[in-house]
């Protein structure tokens, strides 16, 4: 089911009020995606030119047309989340984040909108990442790098989550026809590693740092409800110590690769081999798989 088509649906049922309220989620409507998993294709590519490999990545799925529509409403969500510039590895690559972009209005898409909720302060995480200037240089009318606003969060009941059966969920994201998650590859000192299921706590407000304990089971109950079509996860760079803020260049790698496909917790698994990790070393991976979000069985990962 679309996402706007899920929201309608909701309003009509009376479940929608407006931002702030309680949005419950019945079994036949719940989490405004199909419940099984996408399935576990990941393609991986490496190179020196991060616009090029992602190109490459995601025309390995298919083609950005193969999740992008004309005439939708596109959100991508960047992790942003530090005031550090790319060579650090603290943030996707610029070059990553305007490649997706131009691919999504080459597409068609009638709207494009970026933006992160980073912790600290966002002005400063959109300029030294390079996203702000990689982003505004597109000069397109139908994309803005946006800044999250407080009040268009809404609480939502997820009747499957384990632990966090409501919480905060950013509207724009709910609303999109279609949502992209672009993620960085890099340790974590609280989650192990953060990739792609983590990267979604750029998407959901209230007091996340309440969200730490029992952090691995959180991560796993906000992907029950943030269902993005397309996961890239940019190892370009890979911060391996000292995450998820580093600003030493000694604690990164650079890799040259970016992954992509529409399971995050297959791509999650993948990228933990990158860290001389197995899947099964970082819990919220484990939980994830067990929630029936994704495959973490390298073996019953098909590459392309």
């Amino acid at each position: 089911m679309a996402r706007r088509e899920f929201l309608k649906r909701l309003a009509a049922l009376g479940l929608v009020v407006g931002a702030g309220s309680l949005m419950v989620l019945p079994r036949e409507l719940w989490a405004m995606a199909p419940e099984a998993a996408p399935p576990p294709v990941v393609a991986k590519v490496i190179g020196a030119n991060y616009a090029r490999i992602t190109g490459e990545a995601v025309q390995a799925l298919g083609g950005m047309k193969k999740f992008v529509n004309p005439g939708e409403v596109v959100v991508i969500k960047p992790n942003i989340s530090f005031d550090r510039p790319p060579e650090l590895g603290a943030n996707v690559h610029p070059e990553v984040v305007r490649q997706v972009v131009e691919l999504c209005l080459e597409a068609g898409a009638k709207r494009v909108k970026v933006f992160d909720h980073p912790a600290y302060d966002p002005r400063k995480s959109y300029k030294i990442s390079g996203i702000e200037a990689a982003v505004k240089g597109i000069r397109d009318g139908r994309v803005s790098l946006d800044f999250v606003d407080e009040r268009r969060f809404v609480q939502v009941k997820a009747e499957k989550a384990k632990i966090l059966k409501t919480w905060h969920y950013y509207q724009d994201v709910l609303e999109a026809d279609r949502f992209i998650n672009l993620a960085v590859a890099k340790h974590h000192s609280a989650a192990g590693l953060t990739m792609c299921l983590k990267n979604m706590m750029g998407a959901i407000g209230g007091n996340r740092r309440a969200l730490h304990v029992s952090l691995p089971q959180n991560i796993a109950d906000m992907n029950l409800i943030l269902r993005p079509d397309l996961h890239i996860l940019d190892a370009t760079r890979i911060l391996v110590r000292n995450g998820p803020s580093g600003g030493r260049p000694e604690d990164v790698e650079v890799r040259n690769t970016v992954l992509a496909g529409a399971d995050p917790v297959a791509l999650d698994a993948c990228g933990a081999t990158l860290f001389g990790l197995k899947p099964g070393d970082i819990d919220h991976i484990i939980r994830a798989f067990e929630g029936g979000r994704g495959e973490m069985d390298l073996n019953k990962i098909k590459f392309v």
